[in-house]
Protein backbone atom coordinates (compact mmCIF):
# COMPACT_ATOMS: atom_id res chain seq x y z
CA UNK A 1 0.00 0.00 0.00
CA UNK A 2 2.48 2.43 1.20
CA UNK A 3 4.56 1.85 -2.01
CA UNK A 4 1.53 3.66 -4.28
CA UNK A 5 1.21 6.53 -2.08
CA UNK A 6 3.16 9.31 -3.79
CA UNK A 7 5.99 11.20 -1.76
CA UNK A 8 6.51 8.18 0.65
CA UNK A 9 9.90 6.24 0.68
CA UNK A 10 9.79 2.67 1.28
CA UNK A 11 12.36 1.13 3.96
CA UNK A 12 13.39 -2.66 4.25
CA UNK A 13 15.90 -3.50 7.60
CA UNK A 14 17.24 -5.72 4.71
CA UNK A 15 20.87 -6.16 2.80
CA UNK A 16 18.59 -6.67 -0.09
CA UNK A 17 15.45 -4.51 -0.26
CA UNK A 18 13.08 -5.26 -2.73
CA UNK A 19 12.32 -3.23 -6.14
CA UNK A 20 11.38 0.20 -5.03
CA UNK A 21 12.60 -0.12 -1.57
CA UNK A 22 15.64 1.21 0.85
CA UNK A 23 17.88 -0.13 3.12
CA UNK A 24 17.30 1.06 7.04
CA UNK A 25 18.45 -1.82 9.02
CA UNK A 26 17.71 -1.93 12.72
CA UNK A 27 20.02 0.26 14.82
CA UNK A 28 22.44 0.08 17.23
CA UNK A 29 23.79 2.82 19.66
CA UNK A 30 26.97 3.96 18.41
CA UNK A 31 28.03 4.33 22.08
CA UNK A 32 27.37 0.39 23.30
CA UNK A 33 29.94 -0.43 20.24
CA UNK A 34 32.74 1.91 21.25
CA UNK A 35 32.45 0.71 25.12
CA UNK A 36 32.85 -2.93 23.79
CA UNK A 37 35.42 -4.71 25.07
CA UNK A 38 36.45 -7.55 22.84
CA UNK A 39 38.95 -9.27 26.03
CA UNK A 40 36.89 -8.32 29.00
CA UNK A 41 33.88 -10.39 27.09
CA UNK A 42 35.73 -13.38 26.40
CA UNK A 43 36.83 -13.45 30.08
CA UNK A 44 33.13 -13.12 31.31
CA UNK A 45 32.51 -16.88 33.20
CA UNK A 46 29.47 -18.40 31.05
CA UNK A 47 27.54 -21.45 32.73
CA UNK A 48 25.71 -21.90 29.07
CA UNK A 49 27.14 -22.98 25.72
CA UNK A 50 24.08 -22.14 24.00
CA UNK A 51 21.14 -19.54 24.43
CA UNK A 52 18.76 -17.61 22.64
CA UNK A 53 15.98 -15.55 23.48
CA UNK A 54 13.38 -14.31 20.84
CA UNK A 55 9.91 -15.98 19.38
CA UNK A 56 8.66 -19.14 17.21
CA UNK A 57 7.59 -17.13 14.47
CA UNK A 58 8.43 -18.92 11.49
CA UNK A 59 11.33 -20.27 13.16
CA UNK A 60 10.70 -23.92 12.91
CA UNK A 61 12.78 -24.65 9.91
CA UNK A 62 15.92 -23.14 11.56
CA UNK A 63 15.39 -24.44 15.12
CA UNK A 64 14.88 -27.73 13.60
CA UNK A 65 18.16 -27.76 11.80
CA UNK A 66 20.49 -25.91 14.27
CA UNK A 67 19.34 -25.37 17.52
CA UNK A 68 17.64 -28.89 18.51
CA UNK A 69 20.81 -31.30 17.81
CA UNK A 70 23.15 -28.89 19.25
CA UNK A 71 20.80 -28.41 22.56
CA UNK A 72 20.79 -32.59 22.81
CA UNK A 73 24.47 -32.25 23.23
CA UNK A 74 24.65 -28.99 25.57
CA UNK A 75 23.38 -26.73 28.34
CA UNK A 76 21.39 -24.52 26.75
CA UNK A 77 18.30 -21.92 27.32
CA UNK A 78 15.58 -20.85 25.04
CA UNK A 79 13.67 -17.58 25.90
CA UNK A 80 10.85 -16.33 24.02
CA UNK A 81 7.53 -17.31 22.79
CA UNK A 82 7.46 -20.78 22.02
CA UNK A 83 3.68 -22.24 21.91
CA UNK A 84 4.32 -25.49 19.94
CA UNK A 85 7.45 -26.93 21.73
CA UNK A 86 5.86 -30.53 21.85
CA UNK A 87 8.76 -32.02 19.07
CA UNK A 88 11.55 -30.82 21.13
CA UNK A 89 11.26 -32.51 24.76
CA UNK A 90 14.73 -32.22 24.95
CA UNK A 91 14.95 -28.60 24.94
CA UNK A 92 15.02 -26.07 27.81
CA UNK A 93 12.30 -23.59 27.29
CA UNK A 94 11.84 -20.47 29.56
CA UNK A 95 9.42 -18.75 28.04
CA UNK A 96 8.77 -14.82 27.92
CA UNK A 97 11.27 -13.10 29.47
CA UNK A 98 11.99 -9.33 30.57
CA UNK A 99 13.68 -7.07 28.42
CA UNK A 100 16.18 -6.60 30.82
CA UNK A 101 16.84 -10.61 31.18
CA UNK A 102 17.62 -10.58 27.68
CA UNK A 103 20.99 -9.58 28.26
CA UNK A 104 21.62 -12.13 31.00
CA UNK A 105 20.88 -14.97 29.11
CA UNK A 106 23.36 -13.84 26.20
CA UNK A 107 25.94 -13.13 29.26
CA UNK A 108 25.63 -16.52 30.25
CA UNK A 109 25.82 -17.99 26.82
CA UNK A 110 29.01 -18.83 24.56
CA UNK A 111 27.00 -18.94 22.04
CA UNK A 112 23.66 -18.28 19.72
CA UNK A 113 22.15 -19.21 16.45
CA UNK A 114 20.80 -16.85 14.19
CA UNK A 115 17.73 -18.05 13.59
CA UNK A 116 15.67 -16.24 11.14
CA UNK A 117 12.08 -16.54 8.93
CA UNK A 118 12.74 -17.69 5.34
CA UNK A 119 11.07 -14.69 4.33
CA UNK A 120 14.11 -12.59 6.34
CA UNK A 121 17.13 -14.96 5.06
CA UNK A 122 16.42 -14.59 1.40
CA UNK A 123 16.70 -11.36 1.65
CA UNK A 124 19.38 -10.52 4.35
CA UNK A 125 17.34 -9.52 6.90
CA UNK A 126 18.91 -9.51 10.57
CA UNK A 127 16.88 -8.85 13.49
CA UNK A 128 18.04 -7.03 16.98
CA UNK A 129 18.71 -10.48 18.36
CA UNK A 130 22.68 -9.90 16.71
CA UNK A 131 23.65 -7.28 18.42
CA UNK A 132 22.10 -8.12 21.88
CA UNK A 133 24.23 -11.08 21.74
CA UNK A 134 27.25 -9.39 20.50
CA UNK A 135 27.36 -7.09 22.90
CA UNK A 136 27.06 -9.28 25.39
CA UNK A 137 30.02 -11.70 24.39
CA UNK A 138 27.44 -14.14 22.77
CA UNK A 139 28.99 -15.27 19.49
CA UNK A 140 26.14 -15.68 17.33
CA UNK A 141 26.34 -18.55 14.68
CA UNK A 142 24.70 -17.46 11.24
CA UNK A 143 23.17 -20.19 8.86
CA UNK A 144 24.55 -20.05 5.68
CA UNK A 145 20.76 -20.09 4.10
CA UNK A 146 20.71 -15.96 4.93
CA UNK A 147 21.99 -14.04 2.33
CA UNK A 148 25.18 -12.09 2.99
CA UNK A 149 25.72 -14.28 6.35
CA UNK A 150 29.44 -13.30 6.40
CA UNK A 151 28.35 -9.64 6.21
CA UNK A 152 27.00 -10.54 9.86
CA UNK A 153 29.42 -12.96 10.90
CA UNK A 154 33.12 -14.26 10.26
CA UNK A 155 33.46 -16.91 7.73
CA UNK A 156 34.31 -19.19 10.74
CA UNK A 157 30.97 -19.26 12.35
CA UNK A 158 29.08 -19.25 9.37
CA UNK A 159 27.08 -23.00 9.78
CA UNK A 160 25.11 -25.34 7.20
CA UNK A 161 24.15 -28.18 9.20
CA UNK A 162 23.59 -29.35 13.12
CA UNK A 163 26.50 -31.16 13.34
CA UNK A 164 28.53 -28.07 12.34
CA UNK A 165 27.16 -26.88 14.96
CA UNK A 166 27.80 -29.20 17.36
CA UNK A 167 31.55 -29.20 15.74
CA UNK A 168 31.91 -25.18 16.02
CA UNK A 169 30.36 -25.35 19.75
CA UNK A 170 32.62 -27.57 20.84
CA UNK A 171 35.61 -25.73 19.17
CA UNK A 172 34.45 -22.50 20.91
CA UNK A 173 34.42 -24.32 24.22
CA UNK A 174 37.87 -25.03 23.91
CA UNK A 175 39.23 -21.45 23.19
CA UNK A 176 36.81 -19.94 25.30
CA UNK A 177 39.02 -17.11 27.44
CA UNK A 178 41.88 -17.19 25.22
CA UNK A 179 42.83 -14.67 22.61
CA UNK A 180 41.72 -16.29 19.99
CA UNK A 181 38.16 -16.37 21.57
CA UNK A 182 38.57 -12.42 21.93
CA UNK A 183 39.58 -11.92 18.34
CA UNK A 184 35.94 -13.64 17.19
CA UNK A 185 34.21 -11.09 19.75
CA UNK A 186 36.03 -8.76 17.98
CA UNK A 187 35.16 -9.40 14.46
CA UNK A 188 31.62 -9.99 15.07
CA UNK A 189 31.51 -6.57 16.84
CA UNK A 190 33.67 -4.81 13.54
CA UNK A 191 30.58 -6.04 11.85
CA UNK A 192 27.79 -4.48 13.80
CA UNK A 193 28.78 -1.25 11.90
CA UNK A 194 26.37 -2.00 9.46
CA UNK A 195 23.84 -1.32 12.22
CA UNK A 196 25.48 1.16 13.75
CA UNK A 197 22.76 4.46 14.59
CA UNK A 198 24.45 7.20 13.18
CA UNK A 199 24.77 5.49 9.56
CA UNK A 200 20.91 4.37 9.60
CA UNK A 201 20.30 8.07 10.70
CA UNK A 202 22.39 9.09 7.39
CA UNK A 203 19.94 7.10 5.30
CA UNK A 204 16.95 8.92 6.37
CA UNK A 205 18.14 12.30 6.39
CA UNK A 206 19.70 11.72 2.60
CA UNK A 207 15.88 11.07 1.86
CA UNK A 208 14.77 13.88 3.81
CA UNK A 209 17.44 15.95 1.53
CA UNK A 210 15.97 15.00 -1.76
CA UNK A 211 12.59 14.88 -1.14
CA UNK A 212 9.60 15.98 0.62
CA UNK A 213 6.80 13.89 2.51
CA UNK A 214 6.17 11.35 4.55
CA UNK A 215 8.17 8.22 5.18
CA UNK A 216 6.87 4.22 5.53
CA UNK A 217 8.91 1.64 7.44
CA UNK A 218 8.19 -1.77 6.26
CA UNK A 219 9.11 -5.43 7.85
CA UNK A 220 9.20 -5.57 11.62
CA UNK A 221 11.73 -7.50 14.24
CA UNK A 222 10.40 -10.63 15.26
Amino acid sequence: MWRRVPHATVYEAALEPTPGAQRLLFPVDDRLLAEADPVALAKRPRDLVLGYVGNQYDRDEHFDRFFAPAAACFDHLVGGKWTKTGRWPHVRFLGRLPFEAVHGVYGRSLATILMVPETYAAVGQMTQRIFEAVLAGCLPLAPADIVHADRFVPKELIVSSGSEVIERLAHLQRISGTQQHADLIASCLDRLDLFRLSRQVNVMEAVLDTAAGPLAIERGAG
